[in-house]
């Protein structure tokens, strides 16, 4: 069984893959608050206040990892999980982590985490429709890391003008998002995020992307890959990937496809998750071929 700890609060478990750890809050969510290197610092970023808090009927940000429904709209999307989940067939490899109830939309969200490697999670998110009519949403998963890094967002390979006359993917901003600001780069193979120059929310999204994001920390590196369907319609002008920033954190967001489920059905989305020590900060070209590019070479090529 996993080990019991108290996190600021909240009376948790610690899944250990090896080299990394996370840690998983029992008395709200589904959520994991944690993910770091052997002894280093948390990646995440947690709300400091709201560490330790539960039982209420807002929603609170708390940050880590959380599972969502797209398309955003509040209150519909802002559901709280402030109170105790269920766990199941937990071990020291893997736990199942259960919503105590369906959201207000009537759907039930659950969240299977697995240690597959030294520094690898595998997350199975699954929502269940427990509404009487059609519903139609697509699965969101958001992390919420600490600012101060560099988000890599890799772009799909270069194509010959000669032969590619059609657009592969698109760029979608939100109304707010400035890409005039000093936090964005614009490189031959990956958007960048320097969130140390992040000082008002900002957001993208990409209709298509190589299946995989990146952010760096000097505790490590956090990836995380989730694969896209090109022939399924996504949310948000087709988005399977988004990022958003503030002064504050900054996520990284896998969306599944949009799905209707009839009553009793569900929907699957999983993430697999790589935390990596000592690679160089991807700030250009150069440093991202040569840092988490060729990791996640070799990494995608073993899923």
């Amino acid at each position: 069984m996993p080990e019991e700890i108290d996190y600021h609060g909240w009376k948790s478990i610690v899944l250990n893959s090896g080299e990394a750890e996370i840690v998983i809050p029992l008395e709200i969510g589904p959520r994991i608050v944690s993910c770091r290197l052997g002894d280093g610092p948390n990646l995440f970023h947690n709300v400091a206040e709201e560490l330790g808090t539960k039982g209420d009927d807002e929603w609170h940000l708390r940050g880590g990892h959380r599972l969502w429904h797209s398309p955003e709209q509040k209150p519909r999307t802002y559901d709280p999980d402030n109170h105790a989940i269920v766990v199941t067939d937990a071990s020291d490899g893997g736990v199942t982590l259960e919503a105590p109830k369906a959201d207000a939309s009537g759907l039930f969200k659950s969240i299977r985490v697995d240690a597959i490697g030294e520094q690898q999670f595998r997350l199975t998110h699954t929502i269940r429709s427990e509404n009487q009519w059609p519903v139609t949403f697509a699965p969101w998963a958001l992390t919420v890391l600490e600012r101060g890094g560099q988000a890599a967002i890799p772009l799909l390979p270069k194509g010959s003008h000669e032969t590619e006359l059609l657009p592969s993917y698109s760029i979608v901003p939100w109304t707010y998002t400035d890409f005039s600001l000093p936090c964005w780069s614009f490189n031959k193979h990956f958007i960048g995020i320097d969130t140390s120059q992040a000082f008002v929310p900002q957001k993208i999204g990409l209709t298509g992307y190589p299946e995989w994001s990146a952010y760096w920390q000097e505790g490590g590196t956090f990836i995380k890959s989730a694969e896209v369907d090109p022939d399924a319609t996504y949310p948000d002008f087709g988005c399977c990937f988004e990022a958003f920033c503030n002064d504050f954190m900054i996520e990284l967001e896998t969306l599944g496809a949009l799905r209707t489920l009839e009553c009793g059905e569900t929907v699957e989305h999983i993430e697999e998750w790589k935390i990596v020590a000592d690679l160089p900060k991807p700030d250009s070209d150069e440093s991202f071929a040569e840092g988490v590019g060729a990791v996640v070479d070799d990494w995608m090529s073993s899923l």
